[in-house]
């Protein structure tokens, strides 16, 4: 008879065994070798993705055509910084479902929704709702570009930003979202495609449809979904959508960002005109009246950063290589297999998870509840596991499918009830995370 030190052995044994069977069916499992992981365990790709040797190459190449050709780069290089934007529209478009006009990259997120949410304020007639629906779990920066934009027309914060309010403190339901349509005066929706906290994944195809039965215009941010979860923003019809590059789809800290704007929008004034915006064929006439490009190139402001939007190119190149698809699919295992570990391991440790279970409602991380979480994030970093810590009590793990192998997962349950049966996080103070 074994003694039940020996069976919880076996059963370790037989745990990781099942992990490195799953990460020699993996079809990605190559894909890891071309980044350089700084850590032991990188669980925190939906913050910033690590480095890969394609971005690199990349943002090289550009350097070198600066050192080699300098002014001459901007038409000379290959590709032309000049098409930067639109280049990477293109390689871009198929990620989120689009065409490759309706596609560019520029600006920075924030930049981006002040200047598509201003637009979709502006397009509405006098007569018509001008008010944005948002909710109370968005990360904050929308709110405030949005505020900003609102004021700027002298519309109230107040009276014309209404807030969908989340039933659990972690989750926003559909049809909340769709009763709040009816019950102000909207005129946008402007929701994200997966919340940064918890992970819940939206249903946009439902919310457009919602939407465009009552005359709104909507508009969603993708930066937590990305690179992570395949979209069809012009078949569903969405009208807007902004996202960053440096999550997902790991391009960089400061990466260029990103928006689509659906074609029936071309022509609209963009809320935020800049020079790059201007129709390429005549912007260097430099007429003082702004002549828009005829597509979404249009919403483009300032100089393309070229170092901010070169590594794009190589990080591309790996989700291409990869497919959206497969990528998806590891994704959702990764986490179904992380929530699986918790409620085995450590449920009884009062680790909950905060993220939804169906795997079509989450995106691409896993909210870990637990009232000592801060620290708990703070001893993981000292055993070489990086995750972060969203106030009030969540450890957001990202097991992103290119460079994490199902055994990284296991290991860091493993290491997380290490941490919590010895204490180990008393020693920390909670400070809140600036990550």
């Amino acid at each position: 008879m074994v003694d039940s030190e020996s069976e919880g052995d076996a059963a370790a044994d037989a745990s990781r065994r099942d992990a490195r069977e799953r990460d020699r069916a993996d079809p990605l499992a190559d894909f890891r070798e071309r980044f350089e992981i700084p850590d032991d365990y990188y669980m925190d790709g939906n913050s910033l993705g690590p480095i890969s040797d394609a971005a690199e190459e990349s943002l090289q190449r550009a350097v070198d055509q600066w050192r080699d050709q300098a002014i001459r780069g901007w038409t000379g290089s290959e590709p032309p910084w000049f098409w930067y934007g639109e280049r990477l529209g293109e390689e871009l478009a198929p990620l989120v479902g689009a065409d490759p006009d309706e596609v560019v990259v520029g600006n920075s997120t924030t930049i981006n929704i002040h200047t598509l949410v201003g637009t979709f304020v502006d397009a509405r007639e006098p007569d018509e709702p001008r008010g944005v629906l948002v909710n109370d779990l968005d990360f904050p920066t929308d709110h405030y570009a949005i505020q900003s934009q609102l004021r700027q027309r002298g519309l109230d914060p107040d009276e014309h930003l209404h807030l969908v309010e989340s039933r659990d403190g972690r989750t926003i339901e559909t049809e909340d979202v769709i009763d709040a349509m009816d019950t102000h005066d909207v005129g946008i929706v402007f929701m994200p495609s997966v919340l940064y906290r918890s992970g819940q994944l939206f249903d946009i195809e439902a919310i457009t449809e919602a939407a465009h039965e009552r005359d709104i215009l909507v508009g969603f941010d993708l930066a937590h979904s990305i690179g992570v979860v395949p979209h069809d923003l012009s078949e569903i019809g969405v009208d807007f959508a902004v996202w960053c590059s440096y999550k997902y789809l790991n391009a960089g800290p400061g990466a260029v960002a990103g928006l689509y704007v659906n074609e029936r929008h071309f022509g609209e004034s963009p809320a935020l005109a800049g020079w790059w915006g201007h129709d390429k064929e005549s912007q260097f006439e430099l007429n003082l009246d702004f002549t828009p490009a005829g597509d979404a190139g249009a919403w483009q402001a300032g100089t393309i950063p070229v170092f901010s939007a070169a590594p794009l190119f190589g990080a591309l190149e790996l989700t291409h290589d990869a497919g959206i698809d497969v990528i998806r699919e590891k994704s959702v295992d990764l986490t179904t297999y992380l929530i699986d570990l918790v409620d085995e391991h450590l449920a009884e440790r009062g680790v909950s998870v905060g993220t939804p279970r169906d795997p079509t409602r989450r995106g691409g991380h896993v909210a870990l509840e637990h009232p000592e979480a801060e620290r708990i994030s703070e001893a993981l970093r000292d055993h070489e596991v990086v995750v972060d810590f969203r106030p009030p009590n969540v450890i957001r793990v990202a097991p992103a499918p290119l460079y994490v192998r199902y055994e990284d997962v296991y290991d860091v349950v493993e290491i997380v009830a290490d941490i919590i049966d010895e204490k180990r996080y008393e020693k920390y103070e909670a400070a809140g995370d600036v990550t």
